[in-house]
C-alpha cells in the first residue's frame, strides 16, 4: 500500500506544480517536506555542477559532435545503445513496475504504445 501512496503523493506534487508552479507546490506541502527540499536539494542536485554538464551536453549538440556518436553507433550495430536499453529494461524498477500495472488492469485499457504493432 505504501507504494500506491507513494505514487498519489508523485502525482498530487505534479498536479501542484502544474497548477501554479513550485511555489504553489511548496504553499501546499507540510512545512517539513519544504525544508527537506530546500536543506537537501543542494546536495543532491548541485546546480552548479549539473548547469555546467548541460552546458556541455549542449555544446556536444551545437558542435555535431552528438550526431557524429550517433551515426557511429548506427554504423556499428548500436552496441552501447543495445547494451544499454537492455540493463534498464531488466532494472528492479522495471520488474517491480510491470508486476503493479498487472494489477492494475485499467491501465492498459488506453495504452499508448502497442509493442505487437511496433
Amino acid at each position: 500500500m505504501a507504494y500506491f501512496e507513494c505514487l498519489h503523493e508523485v502525482k498530487l506534487i505534479v498536479d501542484l506544480i502544474y497548477e501554479g508552479g513550485i511555489a504553489n507546490m511548496n504553499y501546499s506541502i507540510s512545512n517539513t517536506a519544504e525544508y527537506g527540499e530546500y536543506v537537501s536539494g543542494p546536495r543532491i542536485l548541485p546546480y552548479d555542477e549539473t548547469k555546467a554538464r548541460m552546458k556541455a551536453v549542449l555544446t556536444d549538440i551545437q558542435t555535431g559532435k552528438f550526431v557524429r556518436d550517433f551515426m557511429q553507433e548506427n554504423a556499428v550495430g548500436q552496441p552501447f545503445f543495445k547494451a544499454t536499453r537492455r540493463i534498464n529494461d531488466e532494472h528492479q524498477i522495471e520488474q517491480v513496475g510491470e508486476k503493479l500495472r498487472a494489477m492494475m488492469p485499467w491501465i492498459s485499457k488506453g495504452k499508448m504504445v502497442d509493442k505487437a504493432r511496433n
